[in-house]
């Protein structure tokens, strides 16, 4: 029998909704049976927000390591030891440190291998700066710490029934425009198709993209990202790299009609192109997957939600579809691999002559 899957799960921000949501996910003792999580964070704020929220006290297995968990339990690290003044549902300099120090912790040991994926509860993005911390979000600090050769990571979202990913992440709108390539989008689609392929498991993915201006862009009326940077990135990927993506889509027009259940993901060009129509759809059970990296992360798809901390009205369904996907990824991953671990050399026939000749000699081109 193989081993469960250690889960990696950060606190996140310490005055958000991320103890509520730890409190009422474990308080299912089956999910040990499923995988074995390993929590990051504060054991004095596990014992303040159990108190506020009036929950029975969790079993947890307090360890120095990763290294040290064990199956069946809820394993936890406690990464700051100190007291710390917690304000609910208040943005402070304080829980901002405290989710840097479990969040680095974390990926410290997912780099070592010390777990297999990572859960990350949500951050405030301003007060987790810092000289150690200066990205936009979690996408832009790990592609940082795993990402090699100049490659980049692309943020996908996820539900049962659809995938957005993100040419440009979190970037202010003014900047859009000149923040987006020819180039880039054909790598965020290279990304995109192969994390369909391995992390997913579609065959022959169908990727459509969406347009930059209203009505993408009708024929230049509205704007010339379209003909000058989009479509010629579409025609090259399907040209060079067999890609099946289609497109500049009319955004509107494209989720309004439900067309996205035509395809197995979409590429929109910024964050709230992509993110308003997709958690308008599936708020709920919606994840937030890094994908391009060499380690599977994910996330709930909502904020700190600092208007309901303490009140027990935080839900657990979009932390419990990060988890399960993360799981379901990490194992695609393997399967993939395995696979495809000695694919056989592509065959070429001559079958113009009566000595017909196979050449093993060429590489299949795979990208």
């Amino acid at each position: 029998m193989s081993k469960r899957v250690k889960v990696g799960i950060t606190h996140g921000d310490l005055n958000g909704i991320g103890y509520e949501i730890i409190f009422k996910a474990f308080s299912d003792n089956r999910l040990v049976e499923i995988f074995t999580p390993v929590i990051y964070g504060s054991a004095k704020a596990a014992s303040y927000y159990r108190k506020v929220l009036d929950c029975k006290p969790l079993p947890f297995n307090f360890i120095e390591n990763a290294e040290e968990c064990k199956e069946g339990k809820i394993n936890f690290v406690n990464c700051i030891k100190e007291e710390l003044k917690i304000d609910m549902g208040m943005p402070t300099e304080v829980s901002g440190e405290a989710a840097f120090r479990a969040l680095d912790r974390a990926v410290d040991d997912l780099k070592a291998n010390k777990i297999d994926v990572l859960v990350t509860l949500p951050i405030c993005k301003n007060t987790i700066q810092s000289e150690d911390f200066h990205f936009p979000g979690h996408t832009e600090y790990l592609q940082e710490r795993f990402s090699k050769k100049g490659k980049q990571a692309l943020m996908i979202m996820v539900s049962e029934f659809l995938r957005v990913a993100l040419v440009t992440t979190h970037m202010p709108l003014s900047e859009v425009p000149k923040g987006i390539s020819k180039e880039l989008i054909e790598g965020k689609l290279k990304i995109l198709n192969s994390a369909l392929k391995r992390d997913f498991r579609v065959d022959n993915p169908r990727i459509a993209v969406l347009g930059l201006n209203p009505h993408a862009g009708e024929n230049g009326l509205l704007g010339n990202e379209e003909q000058e940077i989009i479509l010629p990135a579409i025609e090259e990927m399907q040209k060079t790299h067999n890609i099946l993506c289609s497109g500049p889509f009319p955004a509107d027009g494209f989720f309004g009609t439900g067309r996205y259940r035509d395809f197995d993901a979409v590429l929109a060009m910024y964050h709230d192109q992509g993110l308003i129509p997709f958690k308008t759809i599936a708020m709920d059970s919606g994840v937030n997957f890094t994908a391009g990296l060499p380690v599977v992360r994910t996330s709930p798809d909502h904020g700190t939600a600092y208007d309901i901390v303490g009140k027990n009205q935080a839900s657990i369904e979009s932390f419990l579809q990060a988890v399960y996907t993360a799981i379901d990824i990490f194992n695609n991953r393997a399967a993939y691999d395995e696979a495809h671990e000695n694919p056989l050399n592509k065959m070429f026939f001559d079958r113009g002559k009566d000595d017909e000749k196979l050449d093993l000699t060429k590489e299949e081109d795979i990208d």
